[in-house]
């Protein structure tokens, strides 16, 4: 039993009649017949409140959340009290989110329910414990409050974002990915794999009218070609030390790992093999590309136990073991983050060496902070010298774009929240003009 504070404000006003009572007697025949009607009132909302358990409450959401994304939750309440009731509900979510504002006034008249919704967005994978619903019910009186404890305790799984990839699954599916920023990519000549033989309308290029059906049907007819089908595409993650700076709360790991999600969805959708590599001080994963339907699966709860460490990634081990489990060429989209040109410098020769074999996209971030502070203006002279180091930074990843392009190694210098829109527009873009 909680007492309200309408309670205590009676209370007080009691207590204040009895005073003005040693002075004017009527004020004590107040203060003893209002006295008398707050503890009656008491008694009657605890008999009320405690004859039955009349409230029921409980808790909807996914077996498991999305990194990243706003993850729904429902708290369904029923009352089942033959009257009405105020209620203060407040749901135990995990503590990671620090949530103060869990808590949820409303009333239910008798036999009456509600669904309260609100959003949680993790940006860490791993284990969240959700607790218990806490209600807290009080009659019209509202001098008091019965607590009732409901739902129960659960433990939600938060994987990568697997909501984002819903959502391209169904933009792919009705073909409308442009809604979600996927440019429509210029073919450059012919594609190259023939499909079937059609009507000729509207539209078709010229240069693929097939002469001899043409004659045989008396009509136009015209080759269609589709694209190139069982093309490998592997997404190679830097688990190191560089990988684990944040923006708006998440890490460069966590970013890569949904768009590498994403991007082997769409790479299968397009019908090529997708694949997997992490690698850190040693190689340390490896999922062969593949297109069979349990694929996804296999990927969405490899890329779950991804975890950065402290360490200098060993590019030298990712080249051996590419060069020992991919014999066919491939496109190896790289997600890895180069601070200073220096940075690139250790690492080129072994990004050149698996050029040799394979297609290379490196796949490095913005700061985007720290370009934002550059283009701002500066207010002193220290400000000044700190604009000309942002400065220099932001130039220095230009000229990373520039030495991989000399050696025959393509770029993505992308901003993290950009970052799945844009690595799958330069797969179509490399897709389209054949270069893996």
């Amino acid at each position: 039993m909680f007492i309200t504070r309408r309670f205590y404000v009676l209370l007080t006003i009691v207590i204040l009649l009895f005073v003005a009572g040693f002075r004017w007697n009527l004020c004590y025949v107040a203060g003893l017949v209002t006295l008398a009607i707050l503890v009656a009132a008491l008694i009657i909302e605890w008999c009320m409140l405690y004859y039955k358990k009349g409230i029921d409450a409980s808790r909807l959401c996914a077996e498991r959340f999305s990194n990243g994304e706003d993850n729904e939750v429902k708290i369904v309440v029923d009352n089942i009290f033959p009257f009405k009731v105020n209620l203060k509900i407040i749901d135990e979510s995990p503590v990671v989110f620090q949530r103060r504002d869990n808590t949820y006034l409303t009333s239910l008249h008798s036999k009456q329910g509600k669904t309260i919704v609100y959003k949680l967005q993790p940006v860490k994978r791993g284990v969240y414990s959700f607790g218990k619903i806490r209600v807290f019910a009080s009659t019209l009186i509202g001098l008091m409050q019965r607590r009732f404890t409901c739902g129960d305790e659960q433990d939600i799984k938060v994987y990568p974002s697997y909501l984002m990839l819903n959502q391209y699954e169904l933009m792919a599916i009705s073909d409308n990915l442009t809604e979600l920023g996927i440019k429509k990519i210029r073919r450059i000549g012919n594609n190259t794999e023939y499909e079937h033989i059609k009507d000729y309308v509207s539209g078709d290029d010229f240069r693929t009218i097939n002469w001899k059906a043409t004659a045989r049907r008396n009509k136009l007819m015209v080759n269609v070609y589709t694209d190139e089908k069982s093309q490998q595409v592997v997404n190679v993650i830097d688990k190191g030390r560089v990988m684990q700076q944040t923006f708006a709360g998440m890490t460069l790991l966590d970013y890569a790992i949904n768009a590498s999600l994403v991007l082997s969805y769409i790479a299968m959708h397009k019908e090529d093999k997708a694949g997997l590599i992490t690698f850190e001080r040693q190689f340390d994963s490896y999922l062969r590309p593949e297109r069979n339907k349990g694929h996804m699966q296999e990927i969405l709860e490899n890329l779950y136990h991804q975890e950065t460490t402290f360490g200098e990634s060993d590019f030298s081990s990712l080249c051996i073991n590419v060069k020992r489990f991919i014999t066919k060429r491939s496109l190896l989209v790289v997600y890895t983050n180069f601070l200073g040109t220096n940075a690139l410098q250790r690492q080129l020769p072994y990004l050149k060496q698996l050029s040799n074999n394979h297609v290379v996209l490196v796949v490095f971030f913005e700061d985007t902070e720290l370009d934002e502070y550059g283009k701002s203006p500066a207010r002193d002279m220290q400000d000044y010298y700190c604009h000309a180091v942002a400065q220099n930074f932001v130039y220095e990843k230009q000229a990373i774009v520039a030495t991989l392009k000399q050696n025959g190694i393509y770029a993505l210098h992308t901003a993290p929240e950009r970052l799945t829109v844009n690595v799958i527009n330069r797969y179509l873009e490399m897709k389209a003009a054949h270069l893996f």
